[in-house]
């Protein structure tokens, strides 16, 4: 056999390889999406759209295997429920805090006025029976009412040993601000300020979650929890938040860079989020305590509302202490909480 052969027979053999390695790579990845579909039940209308759904989820596995191998980091990402949708959609569908001034202090003073110089070094409001299951806000912008009815239910516990899941969707009817409200997105504060007009916001079970606004039902508002007021942490003080959030759950906005950063959150997996977030969009969780992991990193424990699937069982943990003003993601940046 010439030389040529031998050439061109190698050149073949290598090609029908790399194809027959793309063609099963391909393949798996298939596969892999249709387990995800049975694993999330996820429902197409039509082949042109489980094909596009397909193509990215192909570009989020891919995402998602490029950061896990790119080195020593203190968090992975995952495959999720939102492993098929593009980060514009997620993000317009996924977040709903509007972005606004500094906060004033309204019907309260500051837990910084207070005598609580003491913290312990580790905290966690879920052990102390402070916090309610895991919620999914769904295709619906209204981040802020999970926000601060996450915030409240930890105060009512606090205060009455009570713990009782609240109604999101009251919020998302009846408190409007400017135009803004419901699915639209808006802000803890307002939320707080309609609960104490309202004198108290009802239970899950009496308002449901529906994913979508509807038309106020003032029938539905019966065993009403309330609130006397509501403040602010001081802005850019991680120390005012860590003594805010070892009193209750404090309520806080995380800002998110475009694409990259923004595709952290989207499949965000597990450990300390370490990353500069920027501030191209604004989400709304809540903090219920905070720690230090095995790797010597402070963090801060945030509950948040895209469900148990997401995350730590629905829940992230942010890097806090940080050499940023505002903290890390700008979480120190708009804290409030409420009061009974």
């Amino acid at each position: 056999m010439s030389f040529i052969h031998v050439f061109l027979f190698f050149i073949f053999g290598t090609l029908a390889s790399i194809s027959m390695s793309r063609t099963f790579h391909e393949s798996a990845i298939v596969d892999k999406h249709e387990q995800w579909i049975v694993d999330y039940g996820r429902k197409y209308e039509s082949k042109l759209q489980k094909e596009k759904g397909l193509n990215i989820f192909k570009e989020n596995l891919n995402y998602i295997e490029s950061f896990n191998n790119g080195g020593n980091r203190s968090f992975k990402l995952g495959l999720n429920e939102f492993a098929d949708m593009t980060y514009d959609e997620f993000i317009a569908t996924h977040t709903g805090y509007k972005m606004q001034g500094n906060l004033t202090m309204s019907q309260s003073t500051s837990l910084m006025d207070e005598n609580f110089t003491d913290v312990p070094t580790n905290f966690d409001w879920r052990k102390k029976g402070a916090v309610t299951h895991i919620k999914s806000q769904g295709q619906c912008g209204c981040c802020w009412t999970f926000s601060a009815v996450a915030a409240v239910e930890g105060i009512v516990q606090i205060k009455t040993g009570n713990l009782i899941s609240l109604s999101e969707q009251q919020l998302v009817d009846c408190s409007k601000n400017g135009g803004y409200g419901g699915c639209q997105g808006g802000w803890m504060t307002d939320a707080f300020e309609y609960i104490i007009q309202n004198q108290g916001i009802t239970t899950e079970e009496s308002y449901p979650y529906q994913q979508m606004q509807e038309t106020c039902d003032t029938g539905k508002q019966i065993n009403k929890v309330s609130i006397t007021g509501y403040g602010t942490v001081p802005e850019k003080n991680e120390e005012a938040l860590l003594k805010a959030v070892a009193k209750q759950p404090v309520s806080v906005v995380i800002r998110g860079h475009s694409y990259s950063y923004g595709k952290y959150f989207q499949l965000y997996k597990g450990g300390v989020f370490t990353e500069d977030c920027g501030s191209s969009f604004a989400h709304a969780v809540t903090i219920v305590g905070y720690g230090k992991s095995e790797e010597g990193l402070n963090y801060w424990l945030v509950k948040n509302s895209w469900g148990e699937t997401w995350g730590e069982n629905g829940y992230i943990r942010i890097q806090r202490d940080v050499n940023t003003p505002g903290g890390l993601c700008g979480i120190a940046m708009e804290a409030s909480y409420p009061i009974i």
